[in-house]
């Protein structure tokens, strides 16, 4: 049995640029048992220089985890997917468009962009934290299995 000391902190980014937003999913995060190291990022074009490091985010970290919004400045969230999934070197990293938008056609072409789950905000920060969690234990058997031998 590993204990919570040993456990290794998840990277999450979450690209979001709504301030009351942040701190509802940062708040969501601390009802879920997961060690984490959150990064913020406020739009699209910043997403692509953290996952990238360029810029003043040479040094970040490659994250476990990506929440990402749809409506950002600059570059919108399906941008963003579109290009993370279209990557070598990011297409596995597990994404969640975690947005207000219950518009069929964002859902529609998030899921065509290889998004790995859609998490439409809930104002309830427990039921938030359900979401993330069940996203992210579902990330956990999907990373387990690529690295097993077929």
């Amino acid at each position: 049995m590993r204990t919570r000391q040993a456990e290794k902190a998840v990277e999450i980014l979450l690209v979001e640029d709504h301030p009351g937003d942040i701190r509802l999913t940062l708040e969501a995060l601390k009802e879920i048992d997961l060690p984490n190291n959150m990064n913020v990022v406020n739009d699209g074009t910043e997403a692509i220089l953290f996952l990238k490091r360029k810029g003043k985010y040479e040094k970040s970290p490659r994250p476990d985890i990506i929440l990402l919004d749809l409506m950002l400045p600059r570059m919108t969230g399906h941008e963003v997917l579109a290009q993370i999934k279209s990557d070598k070197k990011f297409k596995n990293i597990p994404v969640a468009v975690l947005t207000s938008s219950q518009n069929e056609d964002d859902i529609l072409l998030a899921y065509k962009n290889k998004v790995n789950c859609y998490i439409v905000k809930q104002p309830d920060i427990k039921e938030l934290a359900d979401s993330i969690q069940n996203f992210w234990g579902f990330s956990l058997l999907v990373k387990e299995n690529l690295k097993s031998p077929v």
